[in-house]
């Protein structure tokens, strides 16, 4: 076992940006037991177990964690460190956001109610797309339900169901046929979809580093000439794959409907109405994005 420590700009609050990765409780992905996040990954052959908690709050925040494995060295505490760091946000300088927010009473209001969220990111480029297929045209409750059986179906555990998994990586879903994806629970157009996904990041076209140059045009136009990928994928990556905060995905219905009663209106507004209402905050829609589904989480009892 090694143990590390992150050091994130005040405010910050673990609890907050962990729920809204996570989003739902039955992820069985990234763990959180209301002190401690956990999640496991597979690092160059090698199953990581990381335990994440906040040990200090206050003008000076710490996060002290631990990685155990059968073979874990300095080079893999570094890069459990990088990827956390990058999920967390913990690169994120919101002090512009807040500023602005500042001079706006609606908005001010709420994120003083939810001070030290940080916007979280997906750990990959491929586990964003893949997210995004999942929950296509279906309830968040169900995509993750689905993400849950694949990862246990490439961790080659399937029936163990009260444990973490780790998010599988493109060779271990190569791995499976669509046959087995379709057992699951997706229809064959998705397995397919996440097939090709898996194709493309095995070939190393969704290394991270590669994408984090371009303009959001840029990157929609990429992300777009991918199978299974359209305007609400596009802009979900944007925002939780790529940490692009000016985007907020307008083709989201639980999103559309919890703007326009954020801002009391009597109609929820359609795209091009979302992207001109949302123009008094840019360009940290995709914060108010965040903010709402915090406000959601709130309501259903998942944070305090």
């Amino acid at each position: 076992m090694r143990f590390f420590t992150l050091s994130p700009h005040a405010p910050f609050r673990l609890d907050l940006t962990i729920w809204v990765l996570r989003r739902q409780a039955h992820n069985q992905i990234d763990g959180w037991d209301g002190k401690i996040y956990q999640r496991v990954w597979q690092y160059e052959g090698n199953r990581l177990e990381v335990r994440l908690w906040q040990s200090q709050t206050g003008p000076t925040p710490l996060l002290e964690g631990e990685v155990q494995g059968n073979f874990v060295d300095e080079q893999a505490v570094a890069w459990v460190s990088r990827q956390l760091s990058w999920m967390l946000g913990l690169d994120q300088d919101l002090r512009p956001f807040y500023a602005m927010a500042a001079s706006d009473l609606r908005l001010a209001a709420l994120a003083d109610r939810f001070l030290g969220f940080r916007p979280p990111r997906f750990s990959s480029l491929f586990e964003a797309l893949s997210n995004a297929v999942a929950c296509q045209q279906l309830s968040l409750h169900v995509g993750i339900l689905l993400l849950n059986r694949m990862a246990r179906l490439c961790s080659n555990d399937p029936e163990t169901t009260d444990q973490l998994v780790p998010f599988p990586n493109p060779s271990a879903l190569l791995q499976q046929e669509t046959a087995r994806l379709r057992s699951l629970g997706f229809s064959l157009q998705k397995a397919t979809f996440l097939h090709g996904l898996a194709e493309i990041a095995a070939a190393g076209e969704l290394e991270r580093d590669n994408w984090q140059s371009l303009t959001n045009m840029e990157a929609a136009q990429r992300l777009q000439q991918l199978r299974g990928i359209g305007r609400w994928s596009t802009e979900y990556v944007l925002l939780r794959g790529l940490g692009r905060l000016d985007v907020f995905p307008g083709d989201d219905v639980g999103a559309r409907k919890a703007l326009y009663q954020w801002l009391e209106e009597k109609s929820a507004p359609d795209y091009i109405q979302v992207t001109r209402r949302l123009q008094p905050w840019q360009p940290y829609a995709g914060m108010l994005y965040f903010l709402l589904l915090l406000k959601r989480l709130e309501k259903e009892g998942y944070i305090q």
